[in-house]
């Protein structure tokens, strides 16, 4: 059977990675809309335009991202992260496509000191991780063929980043400053759009699985080695979270266990730093 693929928030990061990566499956059909063609958050239009093309799989990767404005923008936040993604996967449920959604590490508290498993407690410290959250139980709840894909500090030659921040700033700045006391896995959008394709094409995946690439690190070793590796004279300072307060909370840990997502589709996990040395090749 020739799959027919459509994939919401085509302008994204990880849209326009999938993008990159659509032509290694000649035999799938990939439709990518935009928020122009496919507004998640309009019901009625996203039944309208899914029925008419009645794909086999829908891949989510429409989802408002910014953390720290989630704070005061609540309602946006839950709409477009949460019922608008509820609504993504009954209508799929309807036209009998499987449906796969992306999520996050923020769903976690960050009290963890080993990685996160799919089994372990839920308990979001801000209203970003809320709102993704919310998304994961409407979605399990209105299709029984959902798949959760959670990852974490997501990167590339795409959209907005920390990689082309760091760039930047670096080029700007004699020195800056970056928290060390919060440990994560950065993930190459490329490497998790493969993993998404993955599980997409595989049969019975249905469920919630976490992806990146390996760690934990700090965001602070993340940035000295994007400034080793492009031989920047600025300086890369630790500092505290305390340091750089936000209008969100931010989990302390995040790290994610990728072992059952290894174990189903037989994908790799890729080391950090040599993922992060062929980003910066496409970006400097």
């Amino acid at each position: 059977m020739k799959h027919t693929i459509v994939v919401t928030g085509a302008n994204g990061q990880l849209g326009k990675c999938l993008q990159d990566i659509a032509p290694l499956y000649p035999g799938i059909k990939f439709i990518f809309l935009g928020r122009d063609e496919l507004p998640i958050q309009e019901f009625d239009i996203t039944k309208n335009v899914l029925e008419t093309i009645r794909p086999s799989i829908v891949i989510n990767a429409a989802a408002y991202t910014a953390v720290d404005k989630a704070e005061t923008e609540i309602s946006l936040a839950l709409l477009i992260n949460g019922y608008a993604v509820g609504n993504l996967a009954a209508v799929c449920n309807n036209i009998g496509a499987k449906f796969l959604h992306v999520s996050t590490d923020y769903v976690f508290d960050g009290n963890a000191i080993e990685p996160y498993s799919e089994t372990d407690l839920v308990s979001p410290v801000n209203l970003y991780g809320a709102s993704k959250l919310k998304g994961e139980e409407l979605a399990v709840a209105a299709n029984e063929n959902t798949v959760v894909v959670r990852t974490s500090w997501v990167y590339s030659r795409h959209g907005n980043n920390f990689v082309k921040t760091m760039l930047r700033l670096m080029k700007e700045r004699e020195s800056i400053g970056v928290v060390d006391d919060q440990r994560g896995c950065p993930t190459y959008a490329i490497d998790l759009a493969e993993a998404i394709i993955a599980l997409a094409l595989q049969e019975n995946t249905a469920g919630i699985y976490h992806f990146s690439n390996s760690g934990p690190i700090s965001w602070h070793q993340f940035a000295k080695t994007i400034n080793d590796n492009i031989s920047s004279n600025c300086i890369v300072n630790p500092i505290p979270t305390s340091a750089y307060p936000t209008p969100a909370k931010r989990p302390v840990y995040s790290a994610l266990n990728n072992e059952k997502i290894i174990s189903v589709t037989g994908i790799k996990q890729y080391d950090w730093e040599e993922r992060l040395a062929v980003c910066l090749d496409l970006l400097t």
